[in-house]
This record gives structure tokens, sequence and C-alpha cells, in this order.
């Protein structure tokens, strides 16, 4: 790169005047970038709020709905749906996940019934919110999470939701072959425009707990997820495991989570065509409120900040649970 050297260049120049850093951003961060993830619960006029997760609650059905109409009005263009499944409903094999009415398919019923086609309606492809043991597939005899056999419940699974009325089915899972699966099952079973994005990259971070405890799951695992989800050292995997996503079907791409794999995000989309999604999760939200609460700084400017460094790591959307108060920053 080629410019003129000093006194010639003045790069404050630029940075003198709001209206001028403003003129020169390079990276625009909008609601439209949002989606907000809301955890399902059971009864009616409930509100749980969650320990780990500050501000975050678990809702019932019509309190989601609510929601719902609050990112249309802030411009969210799309939810994510996560379940918290009785304990009486888990069960080894995860039966409740294929019910029709089960807490997913009735929120996203009243969801659509709330707003139309004014939300994008995106849920959660995987087992862990429906298993006694809190994994995300079938065990075998010596306690293994098994692929083929998990991957014919999730498409199963795929499409209970979709016939619910789903937009988006996002395998979390990790099984090999999962994505190639619920496609060629949405096309037979007349579902050609619900999108797939997939959990592409996601690594077995340290940074899940909060969630565990928001769905029910983290009390009943035992042992871990490293059969399935990725080694956090490893990037090169990353992209073969985006590769084989696209290949399979998926409409996007997702890394979970998102701060701690910027360099994945970077990668992802320097190298597919395909739009790259990053997951701000539970425990990166869980550090900011902490932070905050330990007096670090100012809630709004940390998590502004840690939102744009998604967008200008190449992401096209990112979930995220500040998203409704990032969406009033920015709306003024």
């Amino acid at each position: 790169m080629t410019q003129a050297s000093f006194p010639a260049t003045r790069l404050r120049r630029t940075r003198a005047h709001g209206w001028s850093r403003t003129m020169h951003r390079e990276t625009v961060l909008t609601p439209a970038d949002l989606i907000w993830p809301l955890f399902v619960t059971s009864g009616t006029g409930v509100e749980e709020p969650i320990a780990s997760l500050p501000g975050v609650s678990r809702w019932s059905v019509d309190g989601i709905a609510k929601r719902a109409r609050e990112a249309v009005n802030l411009g969210i263009p799309c939810i994510a749906l996560f379940p918290n499944t009785p304990a009486n409903l888990r069960s080894e094999d995860a039966n409740e996940a294929l019910h029709s009415d089960n807490l997913m398919c009735r929120a996203v019923r009243t969801v659509r019934d709330a707003c139309g086609d004014d939300i994008g309606i995106l849920t959660d492809v995987a087992l862990d919110p429906y298993t006694s043991h809190g994994q995300d597939g079938l065990l075998d005899a010596r306690g293994y999470v098994t692929n083929d056999d998990t991957v014919a419940v999730l498409v199963d699974q795929a499409i209970n939701q979709a016939e619910a009325g789903a937009d988006i089915i996002a395998p979390s899972d990790m099984m090999d072959g999962r994505v190639r699966a619920i496609r060629m099952a949405l096309e037979m079973n007349d579902h050609p425009n619900v999108q797939i994005m997939a959990y592409a990259a996601k690594y077995a971070s340290a940074f899940y707990g909060p969630f565990r405890v928001a769905v029910g799951s983290g009390g009943l695992l035992k042992g871990d997820k490293k059969s399935y989800q990725m080694d956090p050292a490893n990037a090169d995997e990353a992209l073969r495991e985006i590769a084989m996503d696209i290949a399979e079907g998926a409409d996007s791409v997702m890394v979970k989570p998102g701060l701690a794999y910027l360099d994945i995000i970077y990668r992802a989309r320097q190298r597919f065509e395909v739009p790259v999604f990053a997951y701000q999760v539970s425990g990166e939200y869980a550090l900011i409120e902490a932070g905050v609460a330990a007096g670090i700084g100012d809630r709004d400017a940390l998590v502004m900040e840690k939102l744009i460094a998604f967008k200008r790591a190449g992401c096209s959307g990112i979930l995220t649970y500040f998203a409704p108060l990032a969406a009033r920053l920015l709306r003024g």
C-alpha cells in the first residue's frame, strides 16, 4: 500500500470530528445483524430469571410470543429458540424431541400466530434438551455418542420443527453427515425453502456452562462432549467441517463460541462464499455482566465493542443475548 508520508498524511485528520468518524467507519452494525436467543419453559405467564445469566430469563410460550413482538419492533429479524424440557419428559432416546406438541413446536406456532412472517424463527436441532443424560445424541452400551443412529433422530426432529413453522433449522449436534440427511428430508417433505444454518465449527468450549443450566442439561451431563465437538486447538479442521456442511446443503454456517474464535470466523469468510454467523455464547455474556458488576467498564460500550468485533471479523450476523439492548442502542 502506497501513501504519502507525514505531514502530507495525517491519519488523525479523519478522526477529529464525530461526523467524520461516522463517514469513514469501515464496519457497520445494525439491528438486522442480530439474532436473539430465547429460552422456553413450561406453564403460562412464567418468567424464570437465570442466575448465571443476569438479565436473561426462561419464558413460557406466551412470554416468548411477547419477546418476538418486541424483536419485530426493535428491527431484530430473527429469534432462536431453546427449550427447557421438563425432567419427566427427558429420556435416553430423546423421544420428546419428536412430539409435535413439545415446547419448541408450541413456541414456534405461537410466535407465528403472533407475528406472522414479520420475524424469522430459528430452531435448535440437537438432543441434549431432551435426553436424560445431557448428551447431544444417543448413547451405545459403552456410553459413546453414536453418529448414524443420532442422525436418524435429528432428521425426524428437524422435520417436526419445520412442520411447526420453523424458518431456519440449526443443527448444533456436530454429528457427521447430518446436514445432508436433514436437507434431503426437508426436500422430500415439501419444505424446500426452510434454511439450514449449520453449527459447522462448534468447539468443546468452557464457555457453555450458563446455557446448559438454562436448558436444564447441566446437572445431567456426565463426562464431556469432546468426542463430537471440536478441539479448541484446531483451526484447519474447522475449515474442513465448514466445507463439508456447505457441500451437504447448509445455507449458512456458524462458529461457536464467538469471541475466542474470531480467527476461524475470518478464515471462513475469506475461504467460503456463504454467510458466516457467530454465537456470542452464555459464558461470554456472563463475563461481560460480571465485569460490569465489578466496575471494569460501561456495559453499553463493552457490548458494542465486542459485537463490532464479530462484524469486523466477517460475520453476517451474531446470535447474542444482548440483542435487545444492542438494537435499542443502535436505534438511538
